[in-house]
């Protein structure tokens, strides 16, 4: 039998079917609320989150990670991860931001003491926002230069040093590796064993290179396109070339979420035509189960579980704080969740292919040519479509996949500051369509200055609110997620971290102590204003209510009486859930399935 709702009004008491409802609201197409506005389509939400979470680091970390800690015996932690940290933390915030319609900072009227979190996850997005935009311009950069007649890394140039060598670096680094000398484009492995004579007449054209040798598409990204200097305490100039501007629509989703997809498909097929490609895959999958016994795996596990969906960052709250408020987010969290790690896999399947190829050419072990991060993207698959037929084609392929990456992520993420900031001051930014724009302009002109340093060459209520959204109860595994599982989970990735903690460094180079300690400051920049807003509103409304501090704390750390849902149909029903008595309704609203008008409502 279906649920029903009591309502109060001047008319004898009516019983409204509540699935009815429901369906009713959700199959709407008007926005529920005006003020903010709703996402045209379910469709539009979920492409939305999912663009967000798919990354660049499922392309470019995934991977490597995975090999490194036991290949295909990896997925089992990782799915593990996946179901007690990811998919719980995603269905909170999800939840959290569609059943108040507010974004990170507003939402915490839920508890204000707390309203620190929120600051946090905001100062978090525009530290996101202004070093991920110099990611794409690198992107922006290489697809450029793919259109040249011929690849500008596919040989030493003007650019390059002493040490670059045209497509012979793996062969030359394994002759010297196994003790020999690469003398005249050939490997001697025992120079003594030569007769003097002819040993003296080729040894001015030998080397040992040992570590200095490198490609030219190695020199290429660090010599001419970041021009990198000796170390951080060397800023150098800025690269005006790498800046860039980016204007996108709200309609952008349907290409930076479905883009990546075909041109992974695209690659992996042209992948598994050449020779060595089924190696690479058979290599990335094949399992090492002793490193499950290894910490180190399950803690990387978790962290790449946050890596891929992007949680406690804010945007998958922001984004869910456009959503009706009947929409089914547990859905979403799963089909968002899931999605986002089988792209991962599938991601590693691709670039396993084309490093299987790669260490067939060069005749080297794969582990020689597997890489991550920048170098990864930037140098080693440069250098891989330098060998390959038509390498413009796959240059551009490539570099157009991680542009649309990249700006599914960059524009929930500035969508979050800029949310946060209307939502905190509406009576300043949603008075008119032209200062919404205008913050907007501000916010990427902030981002683009501060940018321009990386150019240099240097629970229980809560189950009640769900229960509103998606019409059942969840199931009490979440709220034992939630309260037990998770938090301990993430508590101990913590701790290992900090135990495990090693110096920053980039390829050979360390970072100096200083620069570390810098970085711990830009991360307590964000953490630091938890304690610090809550110690503020504690010591103001102690100021104010002349209450005992304990007494203060306990009021702070409950709803606000504006916390809920914007509509104040929903907020009734909030209540009746609640078993709030009629008699403490809010006067004069609206609601939903009468057919009486307001004005005939009886005031209580």
């Amino acid at each position: 039998m279906p649920e029903v709702l009591y309502y109060l009004s001047s008319a004898p008491l009516k019983l409204i079917d509540k699935e009815s409802m429901m369906s009713n609201s959700s199959d709407s197409s008007e926005d529920e609320n005006p003020e903010r506005g709703n996402w045209g389509n379910k469709m539009e939400f979920v492409l939305s989150c999912l663009s967000y979470a798919v990354g660049l680091g499922n392309v470019w970390r995934f991977p490597y990670v995975c090999y490194r800690n036991g290949a295909g015996a990896f997925l089992i932690p990782f799915i593990i991860m996946l179901f007690i940290t990811g998919i719980p933390l995603v269905f909170m915030e999800l939840s959290l931001g569609q059943y108040c319609s507010s974004g990170i900072v507003t939402l915490w009227k839920a508890s204000p003491i707390f309203q620190g979190v929120g600051w946090a996850m905001f100062v978090v997005s525009v530290l996101i926002s202004v070093y991920y935009n110099m990611i794409i311009a690198y992107t922006l950069y290489f697809l450029f230069a793919s259109f040249a007649k011929i690849l500008p890394w596919s040989a030493c140039g003007s650019w390059s040093t002493e040490v670059c060598n045209d497509g012979e670096l793996f062969k030359i680094k394994a002759c010297t590796k196994n003790g020999g000398e690469w003398c005249n484009g050939g490997c001697i492995a025992n120079m003594t064993a030569l007769n003097e004579t002819y040993r003296m007449a080729i040894s001015p054209n030998c080397s040992n290179f040992t570590s200095e040798i490198k490609s030219p598409s190695d020199e290429f990204f660090h010599e001419y396109v970041l021009g990198i200097t000796d170390g951080v305490h060397e800023m150098g100039t800025i690269r005006w070339e790498l800046p860039k501007g980016i204007k996108s629509s709200g309609k952008a989703v349907y290409f930076t979420a479905f883009f990546p997809y075909v041109v992974l498909l695209i690659l992996l097929v042209r992948g598994l035509t050449l020779e060595g490609s089924v190696d690479g895959i058979v290599y990335f999958l094949t399992p090492q189960w002793s490193q499950l016994s290894k910490a180190q795996v399950w803690a990387d596990a978790a962290v790449q579980i946050f890596f891929s969906l992007s949680p406690c960052w804010g945007g998958l709250i922001t984004l869910a704080s456009y959503n009706k408020f009947r929409n089914n987010c547990f859905l979403d969290a799963i089909i968002v969740s899931v999605m986002d790690c089988v792209t991962s896999v599938f991601a590693g399947l691709v670039i396993f292919a084309i490093i299987g190829y790669m260490a067939h050419e060069l005749n080297v072990k794969l582990d020689e040519v597997a890489s991550e991060g920048a170098g990864l993207a930037f140098v080693v698959y440069p250098e891989v479509v330098t060998k390959l037929p038509i390498s413009q084609l796959w240059s551009v392929l490539f570099f157009a996949m991680l542009i649309t990456l990249g700006l599914g992520t960059q524009i929930a993420t500035v969508t979050t500051v800029h949310t946060t900031l209307m939502d905190y001051w509406p009576h300043v930014f949603r008075v008119n369509q032209r200062r919404r724009m205008l913050l907007l302009v501000m916010i990427a002109v902030t981002c683009f200055l501060l940018g321009l340093a990386f150019c240099t060459q240097v629970l229980m209520i809560f189950l009640g609110d769900i229960e509103l959204m998606l019409g059942k109860r969840p199931s009490n595994i979440w709220k034992y997620s939630w309260k037990f599982v998770a938090p301990t989970a993430l508590l101990a990735i913590l701790i290992f971290s900090w135990a495990d903690f090693k110096s920053s460094k980039y390829d050979k180079y360390v970072f100096p102590l200083w620069a570390d300690g810098l970085g711990f400051i830009i991360t307590l920049s964000s953490i630091i204003l938890i304690p610090a807003i809550a110690i503020y509103k504690v010591v103001c409304a102690k100021c104010t209510s002349g209450l005992g501090l304990v007494e203060v704390i306990k009021n702070l750390a409950k709803p606000a009486d504006d916390w809920g849902p914007v509509s104040k149909e929903h907020r009734t029903e909030r209540k009746m859930i609640d078993g709030t008595p009629t008699e403490q309704f809010e006067s004069q609203i609206p609601f939903v399935g009468s057919q009486y008008s307001a004005e005939q409502d009886t005031k209580v």
